[in-house]
């Protein structure tokens, strides 16, 4: 697996951190990572895992305060509709077939505790 360098600031380590922390809680209960930060022209999928015969698309939100929304609400049908067009693009250049079983899930810090939704939208 390839990792791009990125600008380190707080807020991308604390970011990075989150994701690293929902990508064990994942492999722990039994998904198998297949790509971190897969970027293309509609968006960025934070992590594509697979359990079974079905590939999970991930997003992971961090929020160290639930004052205006917890991290889960800050998945907007805005973004949803990226991580879909982004999810459809990696089946593309995967040349996996259309009827791939697949879930979006998300997974939701508020920096000390993980929150996974599976099947989020």
């Amino acid at each position: 697996m390839i990792f791009k360098a990125r600008k380190t600031t707080a807020k991308r380590k604390a970011g990075d951190d989150a994701e690293y922390a929902a990508l064990l809680h994942l492999e722990k209960n039994g998904l198998r990572l297949l790509h971190r930060n897969y970027q293309c022209k509609y968006g960025e999928i934070d992590l594509i895992m697979k359990t079974a015969n079905t590939l999970v698309f991930v997003e992971v939100r961090l929020r160290k305060s639930s004052q205006f929304g917890s991290a889960a609400e800050t998945v907007t049908a805005q973004k949803q509709q990226k991580v879909i067009l982004s999810s459809q693009h990696y089946l593309l250049e995967k040349k996996l077939p259309e009827n791939t079983a697949m879930r979006f899930d998300v997974v939701a810090s508020d920096g000390h505790n993980l929150d996974w939704i599976p099947a989020a939208f």
